[in-house]
């Protein structure tokens, strides 16, 4: 294991330079709000679909003291189809926190930055060792299986034994210097060559003291999460149309889609009081086909009444409700399945 180890990490640092990735819009730099920002957007999302709306969001957030002061809808707004909603309004939360309780500036001890809301060990580490070059070990979910195939680490990555067993591993495999490159070589090698399917093996500068490659167990590590049976819910929904725009409601800044415009929750016996109340006149209705979507611990049941309707042009001077054009439905943030389904049908 030793041996394993003191050349776990010379082999990535050699296999960065020359063949990792060095042109990222968020690398070359030591602006922590940029390392920040283009980490927590990479939470299960990937580089490619990042870039794009990197690059949009610092045009329009261009440092953490902008952030903090935009409304928490503009940012939505912003990260409208990146999905992961609870990122961005943790982002919005974490940069108002470092302006009012770090002066602007972000903690270079990865234990302060781990306390920040949407930052954990992991996150806060590699800020850390990105922008002021700190000494620390990351584990996300491409180090989790990098080094579970390394090292034929057995059990579910997300239980407590095996994630502290892993902390332990990475904590280990620390260089003593050139930590930096050290580091993007691991999220490098997790993302383009120990990939969850077809790991491209023979690429890999650890192929030879890889437990999973030498035994044939890549498919098998890191281990699978234990099947878990989810709750069942359903959720009655109304799409209130015009024919050139949608009705939707801005949900409560906590729960799911928190903050997220969405449709309203309507039992089917109940639409023409709604559509009434709303300063509308019903013309037609039609059930539509039900939409299922999974959460992490309940799946939903989305049942969609399909409401055409005439405006009387009386607004109804609630808050909370906005009509919006048909042709911005992209634009704006919506839950994924909601969005779905208007882009469908709109």
């Amino acid at each position: 294991m030793i041996q394993s180890i003191d050349s776990f990490s010379s082999r990535l640092i050699r296999w960065q330079r020359q063949y990792g990735r060095h042109d990222l819009p968020w690398q070359n730099t030591r602006d922590a709000y940029r390392i920040w920002l283009s980490e927590i957007m990479l939470q299960q999302t990937q580089v490619a679909t990042v870039i794009p709306y990197y690059r949009r969001f610092l045009e329009r957030f261009a440092d953490v003291t902008a952030l903090a002061a935009a409304p928490v809808e503009a940012v939505l707004e912003s990260w409208a189809g990146l999905g992961y909603y609870a990122r961005a309004r943790n982002l919005h939360r974490c940069a108002q926190q470092v302006v009012v309780d770090h002066g602007g500036q972000f903690p270079g001890d990865p234990r302060l930055l781990a306390e920040l809301p949407g930052i954990g060990r992991s996150t806060a580490a590699a800020i850390c060792v990105f922008a002021h070059g700190v000494r620390a070990a990351i584990l996300d979910g491409n180090v989790k299986r990098v080094v579970a195939r390394c090292f034929g680490i057995e059990g579910f990555p997300g239980t407590g034994k095996t994630e502290k067993e892993m902390w332990a591993l990475v904590d280990s495999l620390l260089p003593d210097s050139e930590v930096e490159i050290y580091t993007q070589g691991l999220m490098d090698l997790g993302a383009t060559v120990c990939t969850r399917g077809n790991p491209a093996c023979a690429a890999c500068p650890l192929h030879d003291i890889c437990v999973a490659n030498r035994n044939g167990r890549q498919a098998e590590l890191p281990s699978a999460r234990p099947t878990k049976i989810l709750s069942e819910r359903e959720a009655p929904v109304m799409l209130l149309t015009d024919g050139h725009s949608v009705l939707l409601e801005r949900r409560p800044p906590t729960g799911i889609w928190g903050g997220l415009l969405a449709l309203p929750e309507v039992v089917p016996e109940s639409a023409e009081a709604f559509v009434n109340a709303h300063a509308c006149r019903l013309l037609q209705t039609s059930e539509l086909p039900p939409m299922r979507h999974t959460f992490s611990h309940f799946r939903l049941t989305i049942q969609p009444l399909l409401c055409r309707v005439e405006k009387t042009g009386r607004s109804t001077g609630e808050p909370g409700w906005q009509w919006v054009a048909i042709g911005e439905i992209d634009s704006v943030a919506l839950p994924a399945p909601i969005r779905r389904l208007l882009l469908q049908l709109c």
